[in-house]
């Protein structure tokens, strides 16, 4: 049975699991930000016996367990696949509506996959777990998805260039430790990436499918956005590279449209849509930056220029976002806001 929210003067009951995390404690910020109406907060991780403070108020942490979410309206979890596979259907028979980061329920047929500013109307559908889409996912439809609409989009060519950050708090740590073995030339410790990071490139994120030899995290970007745009034919090829980079992931794209497209009708377009920021003068060296685009929720595009390989239908663009805000913990709570 589909759970149904009920709005109060209040609020609602959030409950966040994954709290001590990257993305959790991000989602606390967010709320925080957006103003959400919060009537009760409850935040799980894996142990108790520490606290977080949330609007000026401490909060102790509970270790979630399948009693933690009974009175909880929304859930938002960021934890691992198998941890919400285990919890998420416990919170749903509570009663509550879960919104997943993770990616064990996102290609599941019930299960919406939303990006709320391309298909907020997908939520009406859920069944008590509405998924998150991957992080690299989310930045490259919120500029290509306004395109799809106009000229319909038959061909991706992604390259993605992922922040440390994206391996969590452990691959920021890594990054900045093996900067400093550098600088003082003592040896560097690898332990979160196979390689050394620094001063490195890494073309492999997440494990490889031996039928194929792309990547799990490359095959996302794939299913995720025919998922998402309802485009089941859309073609895909992907490559995902790490980066010493920070915070906020940059990807090339290069798309193959139905209709012909011109740079200018594109910048029309992505100028008026929602969540982006055209950031297109190459002559003035302005385009989109990781280190102009961490820290807030817009998605910048930039280099927006014909496909030359392609006679009319095609254009090349880079964009850049920050990956654990509007590709992880924004997007989710402004599915939350959808809910009510």
């Amino acid at each position: 049975m589909r759970a149904e929210l009920i709005m109060t003067e209040k609020g609602k009951k959030i409950a966040v699991l994954g709290a001590t995390g990257a993305v959790g404690a991000e989602i606390l910020k967010i709320l925080e930000e957006r103003e959400y109406p919060v009537s009760e907060l409850r935040l799980l991780g894996s142990r108790s016996g520490r606290s977080m403070k949330w609007k000026g108020k401490e909060y102790a942490i509970e270790a979630a367990s399948q009693d933690s979410f009974d009175g909880i309206d929304i859930v938002l979890s960021a934890v691992e696949g198998e941890i919400s596979r285990s919890l998420s259907p416990i919170a749903v028979k509570s009663g509550a509506v879960v919104i997943d980061n993770s990616s064990v329920f996102r290609m599941e047929e019930d299960v919406p996959l939303v990006i709320p500013e391309i298909n907020p109307e997908d939520i009406a559908a859920h069944k008590g777990i509405i998924a998150n889409p991957n992080c690299s996912t989310i930045i490259a439809l919120m500029a290509l998805a306004p395109l799809h609409r106009e000229f319909g989009i038959k061909r991706l060519i992604a390259s993605t260039y992922q922040a440390v950050s994206g391996a969590g708090a452990a691959g920021l740590t890594e990054l900045e430790e093996q900067a400093r073995s550098f600088t003082h030339g003592t040896p560097m410790q690898v332990s979160v990436f196979p390689y050394q990071i620094a001063f490195n490139l890494i073309p492999r994120i997440d494990s490889f499918n031996t039928e194929n030899f792309y990547t799990k995290e490359e095959l996302k970007m794939q299913n995720e956005s025919r998922k998402i745009l309802h485009a089941p034919n859309l073609m895909v090829s992907c490559t995902c590279v790490r980066v010493p980079v920070l915070r906020s992931h940059s990807e090339a794209l290069t798309i193959e449209t139905e209709e012909p497209v011109s740079p200018e009708a594109a910048r029309e377009i992505l100028s008026k849509a929602q969540g982006v920021c055209v950031v297109d003068e190459p002559l003035n060296e302005r385009y989109p930056m990781p280190i102009k685009t961490s820290g807030q929720d817009m998605v910048f595009v930039g280099r927006i220029r014909k496909d030359l390989s392609n006679n009319g239908n095609g254009l090349a663009l880079w964009v850049c976002g920050d990956q654990v805000r509007k590709g992880a913990a924004t997007n989710a709570v402004q599915i939350a806001e959808e809910l009510i």
